[in-house]
């Protein structure tokens, strides 16, 4: 496309809007994907996307528009306009949006290693190598399932507010899965790899692999946890999701505001944990699947407090919620793609690293549990359910006996409070997939974080 000849044509329109606020988005992405699944390629991919998306807003109304081609804008501009213009007397309250300073920016990262530029036959040998080294490593792996996924995108965004920003998202993420089976019992381990600027990370994941396999055989033989209260370490994949999920969908300001009985929990200045617990989101995370520079309605990504020293003191915000909620907007308006309009999600979710050594966490744990990873879990306001991937039995301050079956669940708030020790290490773990709110999903999200100790945990096991 030339952007040149639309980035002046989007600016000329948004001149002309009567409305009280226009912005239009334009994107182009490339993508490629494939999935193995067993010895054989179910699907594969490359496609080049080109689309647009245009907000109006006009009195209390919104408006929105989106179009595939450039030649649609005008038209669709209109349209969103109307749109607006009609909602606008059927809504019972106004719409602002908080004051940011206009941003004229074209931010092109830096990539170390670009997928565009490895040959789609290249990126699915490895693959297909990775693929059979599973297969091939135990007798009780009796299918895989390998993902690969990259997607760069350029996007324009600009407003009548006077914003131009010119940039350029990437994204490369997927899984490796054996699953081992004997009898009616299957058991399953993984490795897997995201990043934002680099597609190296796809290479030397033959270590992760034979350990996935390693991890899947054994569960088939691995007890159950008995059900109870444990002190459970969490390593950084567990506890980012923890933090993710448990914590950093209550932090989106968007929600808060439909839901005056957490927005009454959820008071800034109110203690939530230790003094040695701080956790924030970011898009300044080079590398991190949730890395961005600018989000969907031209804000910068800038680093949001969310829990500093123990005590609640932000959340997350559109210039919407912002403005309604009167506080800072955050950078943390995002969009999936063109078809959809922005809303508050999470970019980079994390625990702040704290001061302990690692073996720290582990000394004078008598009997407990070590969560290595998540699978799978859900939320229902304040309260969590996550089941383990692979975890440990701790005896005597070490981890000893991989155990399965077990589910952590509680209340956020009384977790948060339990965290006692917190590693001096952060993990930049990176998961494939993404966040799927709002029925926009998947988007990329990173969590990263340090090995966590909670005390007083209930876990509901499967001892056999």
């Amino acid at each position: 496309m030339d952007w040149d000849s639309i980035k002046i044509h989007i600016e000329e329109l948004l001149r002309r809007t009567p409305a009280d606020y226009a912005e239009i988005r334009m994107e182009e992405s490339e993508t490629t994907s494939f999935r193995f699944r067993g010895p054989k390629l179910e699907t594969v991919g490359e496609g080049i996307s080109v689309g647009g998306a245009i907000r109006v807003l006009s009195g209390r109304g919104w408006g929105f528009a989106s179009f595939n081609s450039p030649g649609e804008i005008e038209e669709r501009l209109a349209r969103a306009t109307r749109l607006a213009e009609l909602a606008s007397p059927r809504r019972n309250r106004p719409v602002k949006l908080a004051p940011v300073d206009p941003v004229r920016q074209v931010f092109h990262p830096e990539i170390s290693s670009d997928p565009r530029d490895i040959p789609l036959e290249r990126k699915m040998r490895r693959f297909e190598d990775y693929n059979r080294r599973m297969l091939e490593a135990a007798e009780e792996i009796t299918s895989t399932q390998v993902v690969y996924g990259d997607r760069k995108t350029r996007l324009v965004f600009a407003n009548n507010q006077g914003t131009l920003v010119d940039q350029v998202k990437l994204d490369i993420q997927g899984a490796l899965v054996a699953m081992a089976t004997r009898g009616s019992d299957t058991q399953m381990g993984n490795a897997y790899f995201g990043s934002s600027t680099d597609y190296s990370v796809t290479a030397g994941l033959e270590e992760g692999i034979d350990e996935a396999v390693r991890t899947a055989v054994a569960l088939l033989d691995a007890p159950g946890v008995p059900g109870g209260r444990y002190t459970v370490i969490a390593a950084p994949p567990m506890a980012g999701v923890f933090a993710h999920e448990a914590f950093g969908h209550l932090s989106e300001a968007d929600d808060l505001m439909e839901n005056e009985r957490m927005r009454e929990t959820m008071t800034l200045g109110r203690r939530f944990g230790p003094e040695h617990l701080n956790i924030f989101d970011t898009g300044d995370s080079p590398g991190s699947r949730g890395f961005l520079k600018y989000d969907d309605e031209g804000v910068p990504a800038k680093r949001a407090d969310l829990i500093r020293e123990g005590v609640l003191v932000g959340r997350l915000h559109s210039r919407q919620s912002a403005a309604t909620m009167g506080e800072e907007p955050t950078g943390s308006a995002r969009a999936l793609d063109h078809r959809f309009p922005p809303m508050c999600r999470m970019r980079n979710t994390q625990i702040g690293a704290g001061d302990a050594e690692l073996e720290d966490l582990f000394a004078g744990v008598d009997r407990g549990l070590y969560v290595v990873s998540p699978y799978g879990g859900q939320t229902d306001d304040e309260m969590f359910t996550f089941m383990a991937g692979k975890a440990y039995l701790i005896e005597g301050g070490q981890p000893t006996e991989l155990v399965r079956d077990v589910t952590l669940t509680g209340n956020v708030f009384h977790t948060l409070t339990n965290i006692d020790m917190i590693d001096r290490e952060v993990g930049r773990d990176e998961s494939p997939g993404g966040c799927g709110k709002g029925e926009q999903s998947p988007l990329p999200v990173g969590h990263w974080s340090p090995h966590i100790r909670i005390r007083d945990v209930t876990v509901g096991g499967g001892a056999r």
